[in-house]
């Protein structure tokens, strides 16, 4: 199949990921990858929250051709310095090209219109003008993305397929590491050197913005530190 010439009905694009969720069950991320390279050309992206850079350096070599794919990032202006700093390394030393999204407002300009620290208030609706809008309007120009999702981070994310579709965006949406564990991740991360975010190794076993991300006790579940006492588990992102 040859990367995408022209634009594609919601409708093609909707039985292209139910094929694909079938026939992709067992492959590899890698494989997963190349595939959609293959399908989507330059209408396919990552997205990365630069918790870590294995999806991106796994889309690094995808490109036959030695050509770059866009890894999307999100700025929401609460990330921890090291998550940042993640970003400006991935940017540096791999072959890929970093897209990174902001809000409509800076921090202060939603401070003057909603009253500061709306994460406390409303982490939901600051979810949505800090993460969902800025993904909603920075996919505008692919038919696909690709995230890091994985089935074991948590009973939300159980069933998640390899390639689905988003209903949300109207996008094929990718998930060609989701039947990973995290000794996978781990294993691939120190075969090839990939970049991790420091957090990870000062007891942060997920990153998000620094008002709503803690660290985890010892048992907890990897998500456990995220909006931790709260019922909300998901930013909006993934459902």
């Amino acid at each position: 199949m040859t990367a995408i010439q022209q634009d594609r009905t919601t409708r093609d694009l909707k039985s292209v990921a139910e094929q694909a969720g079938r026939d992709l069950e067992d492959a590899s991320a890698l494989e997963i990858l190349r595939w959609a390279v293959d399908t989507f050309g330059g209408k396919f992206c990552v997205t990365s929250s630069m918790e870590d850079a294995v999806v991106a350096h796994l889309a690094s070599r995808a490109r036959p051709d030695g050509g770059r794919v866009d890894v999307v990032f999100l700025d929401t202006g609460y990330h921890f310095p090291e998550t940042i700093g993640t970003r400006d390394a991935v940017e540096a030393v791999m072959d890929v090209d970093v897209i990174t999204l902001t809000p409509r407002q800076t921090v202060a300009e939603q401070d003057a219109e909603y009253g500061p620290a709306l994460h406390d208030r409303d982490p939901d609706l600051c979810c949505a003008l800090r993460k969902v809008k800025p993904l909603e309007e920075g996919l505008t120009a692919y038919d696909a993305w690709a995230t890091g999702l994985r089935r074991d981070e948590s009973p939300t994310r159980a069933d998640t397929p390899v390639v689905g579709w988003d209903e949300k965006r109207r996008k094929v949406k990718i998930a060609p590491i989701a039947r990973w564990t995290q000794d996978d991740v781990d294993a691939y991360v120190a075969e090839y050197g990939v970049l991790t975010n420091p957090l990870l190794t000062d007891g942060y076993a997920s990153v998000g913005c620094a008002p709503c991300t803690r660290r985890v006790l010892a048992g907890e579940d990897a998500r456990a530190g995220r909006w931790a006492g709260r019922s909300k588990t998901e930013c909006g992102l993934h459902g």
